[in-house]
């Protein structure tokens, strides 16, 4: 191992291990709707900076500043050019899924509330959408029905002793 491999250990920093909840694929489909979200807020971004109505340079900048962000964030491979790109991309994968939902769902509201129009709403569409994904993720796995049902008859104190919750108890072992 290099000295510098070892000093972020030494020095007590967190590992990256935590475990979100997320499974792969689901983690691949939020880094590519990132990046889509990106692409498209630049494009939609660029096309609404030829203009000459201030708000709409405003968004569209802003709009660029989003892709900026989204890319720099989810594909730091395609900034390569960047010297702390990976720095930027290693502290996003350390937050959690609802601190990214609200950072990208807040990130893509902003233009369209200064500009209300069809490119910058279909803009944003996708940067969105991935906030929304990072959301959902964050509210966890969906459980069974019948754990549930387990755990609300154990929460359940019996009220009497006429045996229905012993056959209750019984029958669900």
């Amino acid at each position: 191992m290099n000295s510098q491999e070892e000093q972020p250990e030494a020095a007590g920093a967190p590992a990256s291990t935590e475990d979100d909840g997320m499974t792969w694929w689901y983690k691949w489909l939020c880094k590519l709707a990132g990046i889509l979200g990106g692409i498209s807020c630049a494009f939609s971004g660029l096309w609404m900076c030829m203009t000459i109505y201030p708000l709409n340079i405003a968004a569209g900048v802003w709009m660029m500043l989003n892709a900026f962000i989204l890319i720099l964030c989810e594909a730091p491979f395609c900034c390569q050019f960047i010297e702390f790109a990976n720095v930027v991309s290693a502290r996003a994968d350390k937050l959690r899924p609802w601190q990214k939902a609200v950072f990208y769902c807040g990130m893509a509201i902003f233009p369209v509330i200064l500009s209300l129009t069809l490119t910058t709403l279909i803009g944003n569409a996708i940067a969105f959408a991935t906030g929304l994904l990072y959301g959902l993720s964050a509210l966890g796995k969906k459980g069974d029905a019948i754990a549930y049902a387990r755990m609300q008859q154990l929460q359940q104190k019996p009220g009497g002793n006429d045996g229905m919750a012993e056959n209750v108890q019984a029958q669900l072992v």
